[in-house]
C-alpha cells in the first residue's frame, strides 16, 4: 500500500511483521475540528497507517463517530488500535481484546499509564500486560519511555517493537532526552523503533529520524495546528528528509572548527 502523496523511495521500506510501509510517518484520528479535515490531512501526509482508539472523543462534539469510520475505513491505511486511557494491565488486556474484535487486526498500541501528572506509562503493568497480550497472538506496539531496563524486559516477554517517548504525550516538547533515545537506539540497534508522544514541530520528527528512529507517530501536533493538513504534509515531508538524512550519514558534532574550503597550494584564478 503506497499513498501516491508520499515522496519517499519504494527501496526504503519499513517493515513490520506482513506490513511494509513507503511512509514512517505514523498520525493519529482524535481530535480534529472536522472529518473532512482529518480525511485531507491523512492524505497530505502521506500517511500509511493511523491510530485509532474505541472511545473516541470527537472535538466538541462536531463530528460523529459513524462519520469518522467510515472516513479511516476508506482511507485504506492499515489500522492501529490503541489502549489509551488504561491504567492497569487488566484494564489495557481487555480493551485490546475488545479492538481486536471491532477492527480486525492483531495489532495494538499497547497504553498503560501510570501517573497522571506527566501520563508516563507504568512499567510493570506495562510488562505484564504486554505479555499477556504476546501469548494471546498480538503484536504489541509498547508505548514507553527510554528507559533501556524497561525496554528489555518488553522484548523479552515477546515485542518486537518499542515505541519510546520523545516527551510527555500532547506537550510539544520535541526531544526532552536525546541522550536517552540515542543510547535506546544503540542498545537495540535491529528492533524497530517509533517515536512516539510529545513531539509539537516538524523538527522534532526530523532530528528523531536523523538518529535513526525508524518512523514516528504523533496525534496533536497535526490535529490542533491551526492548519492540520499543512502541518500533516509538513511532518510526512520532515520525517522523509530526517530519514533520508540518517541514510546519507549525518556529520559527527565537535567543539572546535574545521575549515570546508582548504587552503594552501596555488589560487585557482
Amino acid at each position: 500500500m503506497t499513498n501516491p502523496q508520499h515522496g519517499s523511495t519504494p527501496r526504503d521500506p519499513l517493515r513490520i511483521a506482513d506490513l511494509v510501509l513507503q511512509s514512517r510517518f505514523f498520525l493519529g484520528t482524535a481530535g480534529y475540528p472536522s472529518p473532512a479535515e482529518l480525511q485531507q490531512s491523512i492524505q497530505s501526509s502521506g500517511t500509511e497507517l493511523v491510530t485509532v482508539g474505541i472511545k473516541r472523543q470527537t472535538a466538541e462534539g462536531r463530528d460523529s463517530g459513524s462519520a469518522w469510520w467510515t472516513l479511516i475505513r476508506d482511507s485504506g491505511c492499515h489500522l492501529l488500535p490503541n489502549t489509551a486511557g488504561c491504567r492497569t494491565a487488566h484494564e489495557a488486556i481487555l480493551l485490546a481484546q475488545m479492538a481486536r474484535d471491532i477492527f480486525e487486526t492483531p495489532r495494538i498500541k499497547l497504553e498503560v499509564i501510570g501517573d497522571d501528572y506527566s501520563l508516563q506509562p507504568d512499567p510493570l503493568e506495562l510488562v505484564k500486560a504486554a505479555e499477556a497480550l504476546v501469548a494471546d497472538g498480538f503484536l504489541v506496539f509498547p508505548y514507553c519511555t527510554e528507559d533501556v531496563v524497561t525496554a528489555r524486559r518488553l522484548l523479552d516477554v515477546g515485542c518486537n517493537i518499542l515505541m519510546p517517548w520523545g516527551a510527555p504525550i500532547g506537550s510539544g516538547q520535541g526531544l526532552a532526552n536525546p541522550s536517552g533515545l540515542r543510547r535506546l537506539r544503540a542498545a537495540f540497534p535491529d528492533v524497530v523503533m517509533v517515536v512516539d508522544a510529545g513531539i509539537g514541530a516538524p523538527s522534532h520528527a526530523a532530528m528523531a529520524m536523523e538518529m535513526g528512529i525508524d518512523a514516528v507517530l504523533l496525534n496533536s501536533a497535526v490535529s490542533q495546528a491551526s492548519h492540520p493538513v499543512q502541518m500533516a504534509k509538513a511532518f510526512g515531508q520532515a520525517v522523509d528528509a530526517g530519514r533520508l538524512a540518517y541514510l546519507s550519514g549525518v556529520i559527527p558534532s565537535q567543539e572546535f572548527a574545521t575549515p570546508s574550503t582548504p587552503t594552501g597550494g596555488r589560487p585557482w584564478f
